[in-house]
């Protein structure tokens, strides 16, 4: 079934994804994680609500109790997992993908993920071969819960700025709604694009990772100049954030984890703050400028949140615009995210822009995908001729002292391509490493 993916379940409603198929996960998921109370949370796209109605009566008929916690965002339903002491949690979403499609993201106690590698597999075969429990004698119960009061209370104690900041936010008609309750009677103002829950998007993809969605937050902020400290735009159900400084430039999310983890460590001296792989090394330098301890992680929201259990970290970044906080067990908060930019703009006298300039000191290639017909040949190939090579995720060579460069090489998870990334610490070196490496990628 190609709806079981590398972190969570997601398909085209209707077609691969279907109310039945829900049914069936929801009574696999219960037996796979033996969970007797679960959180179940939904976005605002038109099919959520049925999905949910399946995936409740999956979970009652086998006797599992269920905590509506209604229309959310991922970070709030996380939150409530925790705080509820649930068994685990259900986010019904297809967070940035269009309309068309929907889904599910999993999570044990303490809102620990389930991913393809931990359980997800298992439960596809559960459902594949009808392994899906015996009906309880007892059925479960359904208890409506509103948690969005004491989740902006918790967001709120990031909040320590230095002067009221005004801010624009695109919602793009998704959950950052809820997230953005967060900044109500707070020294964050905003004006918002796009307010209204319509889980059809129609303004614009609800995906900040697309530069093309973040044109009008960009034409807002550039409409008014002196206005805005920074602009924020969520995606769909509010677990990743895109930010643009006060000219309305797109910030690179490397620099916002950098930013973000020097305010962290403010208040928690010599913590450990994750960059993924990919990241500029403006990351790690900026992490030990600021006292803390950089650590790099894999790519992916499972892999991070369970390298930040084990090394009690306070916070990591990802390229995609997750940013996880320790706070709100391990995993992401969008709301947390803006308060710790916000902290840091509003202690400054420069404005965004400029905290950003001193990050922009080398020059990344981007990521680059290239399609071959063998990618594993392709990470075999490197290795021969990069006998130097680490394996945290797919194929790094560090070069940066002996030569000024690095990168690395990572098969993708669901196509045949191979994904490079590259940084160099002048643009000639860049080009002329980046060059060479995809004539060996796709030689």
């Amino acid at each position: 079934m190609g709806i079981f993916k590398a972190y969570d379940i997601r398909g085209i409603y209707g077609q691969d994804l279907t109310d039945e198929i829900f049914y069936k996960i929801a009574r696999a998921y219960a037996k796979f994680a033996n969970v007797k109370k679960v959180v179940v949370a939904r976005d605002c796209r038109v099919h959520s609500q049925p999905l949910f109605e399946a995936f409740a009566k999956g979970l009652t008929d086998v006797g599992v109790d269920v905590i509506d916690i209604g229309m959310a965002s991922t970070p709030m339903s996380y939150f409530a997992n925790g705080t509820l002491k649930a068994d685990g949690s259900v986010m019904i979403t297809a967070s940035h993908n269009t309309k068309e499609w929907n889904g599910c993201k999993l999570c044990r106690a303490n809102a620990v993920p389930i991913s393809g590698a931990t359980g997800i597999k298992d439960i596809e075969k559960m459902v594949e071969t009808g392994d899906l429990g015996e009906d309880a004698a007892v059925k479960g119960t359904i208890t409506q819960m509103d948690v969005l009061p004491d989740y902006v209370a918790h967001v709120k104690t990031f909040a320590h700025l230095a002067k009221p900041l005004h801010l624009a936010l695109d919602f793009a008609n998704g959950m950052g709604i809820c997230e953005a309750k967060a900044f109500k009677d707070s020294m964050i103002t905003y004006d918002g694009l796009y307010e209204d829950f319509n889980g059809d998007f129609p303004n614009h993809d609800a995906n900040p990772l697309h530069v093309e969605t973040l044109k009008d937050l960009q034409a807002l902020i550039r409409a008014n100049p002196g206005k805005y400290a920074f602009g924020v735009a969520y995606d769909g159900d509010a677990d990743r954030a895109g930010f643009v400084d006060e000219k309305g430039d797109v910030i690179p999310m490397d620099f916002t984890t950098a930013l973000i983890a020097q305010d962290m460590i403010a208040a928690n001296p010599g913590a450990a703050c994750f960059y993924d792989l990919r990241s500029t090394k403006m990351c790690a330098e900026a992490i030990t400028a600021a006292g803390g301890r950089p650590m790099m992680s894999r790519v992916g929201h499972s892999f991070i949140k369970a390298q930040m259990r084990e090394n009690d970290a306070i916070f990591a970044g990802e390229l995609s615009g997750h940013y996880y906080f320790k706070a709100n067990f391990t995993a992401e908060s969008s709301s947390m995210a803006t308060y710790a930019l916000a902290n840091i703009v509003s202690k400054s006298d420069k404005p965004l822009s400029e905290l950003i300039a001193p990050l922009r000191t080398y020059f990344q290639s981007g990521e680059i995908n290239s399609k071959v017909a063998d990618a594993a040949a392709v990470l075999a190939k490197i290795k021969v001729q990069f006998p130097d090579f680490f394996e945290l995720d797919g194929v790094s060579v560090d070069r940066w002292e002996q030569e000024g460069w690095w990168f690395n090489v990572r098969m993708s998870n669901t196509e045949p391509l191979v994904r490079l990334n590259l940084e160099a610490k002048t643009q000639a070196l860049m080009e002329e490493k980046r060059d060479a490496m995809l004539a060996l990628i796709r030689g």
